[in-house]
């Protein structure tokens, strides 16, 4: 069980109209882990927002829950 993928899957889940869509993969590294998060064609501006305010508030979420395993963890969004 991974919080960091369980979060942003949430988080992506809550603002998409197609949910089921929502896929979130894992990619480890030694010192960071990226997060490839996939949604639908027509949600994909619902998860990055204007200017990109959705995006970086999901990353700044991401971070702070991150702190605690003291890895980094990089949000991709994929369309």
């Amino acid at each position: 069980m991974n919080l960091e993928k369980d979060l942003v899957e949430y988080i992506a889940k809550s603002l998409v109209d197609d949910p089921e869509n929502v896929s979130v993969s894992i990619i480890e590294g030694e010192k960071s882990t990226i997060l490839e998060l996939r949604v639908s064609q027509e949600d994909i501006g619902k998860v990055i927002g204007k200017h990109g305010r959705i995006a970086k508030a999901v990353r700044t979420v991401l971070s702070a829950a991150a702190s605690k395993t003291g890895k980094r963890v990089v949000l991709e969004i994929l369309d």
